[in-house]
C-alpha cells in the first residue's frame, strides 16, 4: 500500500499496528540556493561548496552542490510528519550518498517498511531519494520507533528564516562601480581610526583616490593605530578641521577633487565649508538620503532626510524630494515611488505633515517635482507592506512598494533610520546631495562597511555628474 499524504492543516500518525511490510509513502521538494544557504545558517557548515561559486566550479562537482544532510533531514521530515508521523521516534539511520544534488533538482524521498518487529514495537525502513531524472542520489535504512497510540494534531508551521547577508549586499553594491575609474576624493579630517579606514578601504576597493586632509600628525597617529600604511597617498597639512573643511570645500570647487568625504568632524563644518563656496551651490537645497538594504523589504529603500533638515519648509521638502529622486534614477530606479510619510494616510488639518503631503503631491501633476510618483500622506505600514494597503483598501501605485520615504522632518526620519538599522538588521549608507559634489557624509557609530558602501553611492553620483557635464558641452558645442 502506499501513502501519499496530502496537503492539510492537520497532521495524523499512522501507528505501528497499522504499518504494513511494503507499505509506503513520499515526499517532493525542489532545492533552491535559499534552502542551501538556511541550512548552512543553522547548521554551521559552511564548506565553500555549497557557498561560494567560484570554489565550487573549480571542484570535482563543477558547481555548488547541497549539503549532503539536507537530503538526510528530508528523510528525517518524511518521518515526523508523514509516515509514521507526530510520536515516531528516530532510533538510527545508515546513509550512503551517490550523486551530488545541485541547485534546482527535484527531490523524491521514499520510504517503505522492509521489517516490523512486534516484540519491541520498532520497523525498519528503506530510504531511497532520486531526482527528477531519476537518479539515486541517497538510500539507506532507519531504525524507528513508530507511535501506538493514533494522534491527530494542528499543522505547526516553521518560523520563516530571513537569509540576510550585509557582506553579499556590499558585493553587489560594489559590482556597480568596479567598471567606474577612480575619482579623486577630499577626505575631511581623517583623525580616527574609524574614518581613516573606511577611505582606505573605499581606496583599496579601486573606489576612490584619496587627498587627506588635516593635522598630519594626527593622521599618521591614526594610521599606526589602524595599521594602515599611508606611502604614497597624498597629504594636505592644515591646523584643524575648520581649516580641512575649507581647503576641501576649495578644492572642490577648483575641480581638483570630485567627491568630499566626512571624517571625524562635526556635519555642520563640513557643510558651512560647502555652503560658502558658490561654485558648489546648485539653488537647490542640501538635503541628506539613506540607502538601507532591509532584510524584510525586497528592494534597496531610501530615506530623507535624516541627518540635515530639521523641520524642512514645504519648498524645502519639494527640494529634497527632488535631490532624492535624481538620486534614485543614478542608481537604476528609471521612475521612483516616492511616499510621503505621516502618521495617517488621510489628509487632516490638525496634522500638519498631512497638508504638506497632499500639497507636494500636488505640486508633482503640476510639474513642479518630475520623474517620479508621489502618494501622501502615507502612514509607514502603508508605505511598505502590501498587506497593510490591501486590509486598508489603498489605491495607489505607491503604497507598499516606495523606493523612496520622504520623512516630515529629522526627527521622526532619524528614529526610522536607526529603528530599521538596530532592530530589523539594516545595512545603511548616505550621502548628501544638492551641491555641485556629492559627501559621503557618515556617522561616528558607522563601520568600515557603510563608510565603503557611502563611498560607492559617492562615486556613481560623481560618474553620473561627470556624464551630464558632458552631456550638456556637447548640447552647447
Amino acid at each position: 500500500m502506499n501513502t501519499q499524504a496530502p496537503a492539510m492543516e492537520w497532521m495524523e500518525n499512522v501507528t505501528y499496528d497499522e504499518l504494513e511490510v511494503g507499505q509506503s509513502a513520499r515526499l517532493l521538494r525542489t532545492v533552491t540556493l535559499e534552502d542551501i544557504q538556511a541550512f548552512a545558517a543553522v547548521s554551521g557548515d559552511i564548506n565553500p561548496a555549497h557557498l561560494n561559486a567560484e570554489y565550487a566550479d573549480a571542484t570535482m562537482f563543477h558547481g555548488v552542490i547541497a549539503h549532503g544532510m539536507l537530503g538526510a533531514a528530508l528523510i528525517s521530515a518524511l518521518f515526523g510528519t508523514q509516515f509514521p508521523g507526530p510520536g515516531t521516534i528516530y532510533l538510527g539511520q545508515e546513509l550512503k550518498f551517490t550523486k551530488p544534488v545541485r541547485i534546482g533538482d527535484t527531490l523524491t524521498v521514499v520510504a517503505t517498511v522492509t521489517e516490523k518487529d512486534d516484540e519491541k514495537k520498532r520497523v525498519k525502513m528503506d530510504c531511497l531519494v532520486t531526482n527528477q531524472k531519476g537518479e539515486v542520489v541517497l538510500k539507506g535504512e532507519a531504525k524507528l520507533m513508530p507511535p501506538t497510540q493514533k494522534v491527530k494534531v494542528p499543522t505547526v508551521h516553521a518560523p520563516q528564516i530571513q537569509l540576510f547577508d550585509p557582506e553579499a549586499r556590499l558585493k553587489d553594491l560594489l559590482a556597480r562601480a568596479e567598471p567606474l575609474p577612480a575619482v579623486r576624493c577630499a577626505v575631511v579630517h581623517p583623525c580616527d581610526e574609524g574614518s581613516l579606514t573606511g577611505a582606505m578601504d573605499a581606496a583599496r576597493h579601486g573606489l576612490i583616490v584619496p587627498v587627506l586632509i588635516g593635522p598630519e600628525g594626527r593622521i599618521r597617529r591614526a594610521a599606526e593605530q589602524a595599521g594602515i600604511n599611508l606611502d604614497g597617498v597624498e597629504i594636505h597639512a592644515v591646523e584643524h578641521s575648520h581649516a580641512a573643511a575649507e581647503l576641501a570645500a576649495s578644492m572642490a570647487a577648483s575641480q581638483e577633487v570630485e567627491i568630499l568625504m566626512k571624517g571625524s568632524l562635526h556635519t555642520d563644518e563640513l557643510l558651512k565649508a560647502v555652503l560658502a563656496q558658490p561654485a558648489l551651490r546648485t539653488g537647490r537645497r542640501l538635503s541628506h538620503v539613506f540607502r538601507f538594504d532591509v532584510p524584510l523589504y525586497s528592494k534597496p529603500l531610501l530615506i530623507t532626510d535624516a541627518a540635515i533638515n530639521i523641520r524642512p519648509t514645504l519648498q524645502e521638502k519639494a527640494d529634497i524630494i527632488q535631490n532624492a529622486i535624481d538620486f534614485a534614477r543614478v542608481l537604476g530606479t528609471a521612475v521612483p515611488k516616492v511616499a510621503i510619510l505621516s502618521a495617517v494616510e488621510t489628509v487632516t488639518p490638525s496634522i500638519p505633515s498631512t497638508l504638506d503631503a497632499a500639497a507636494l503631491c500636488k505640486m508633482a501633476d503640476r510639474g513642479q517635482i518630475t520623474a517620479a510618483q508621489l502618494d501622501g500622506p502615507l502612514a509607514f505600514d502603508n508605505a511598505i507592506s502590501m498587506d497593510a494597503v490591501r486590509i486598508k483598501g489603498i489605491a495607489s501605485e505607491v503604497a507598499g512598494q516606495a523606493d523612496i520615504l520622504a520623512v516630515p522632518d529629522l526627527e521622526s526620519g532619524n528614529m526610522v533610520a536607526k529603528q530599521l538599522e538596530y532592530l530589523a538588521g539594516a545595512s545603511g549608507s548616505g550621502l548628501v546631495l544638492g551641491a555641485r559634489v556629492p559627501i559621503a557624509l557618515t556617522s561616528r557609530a558607522d563601520g568600515p562597511q557603510a563608510r565603503v558602501a557611502s563611498c560607492v553611492l559617492a562615486v556613481l553620483s560623481a560618474h553620473d555628474r561627470r556624464q551630464q557635464q558632458a552631456a550638456n558641452a556637447w548640447k552647447q558645442g
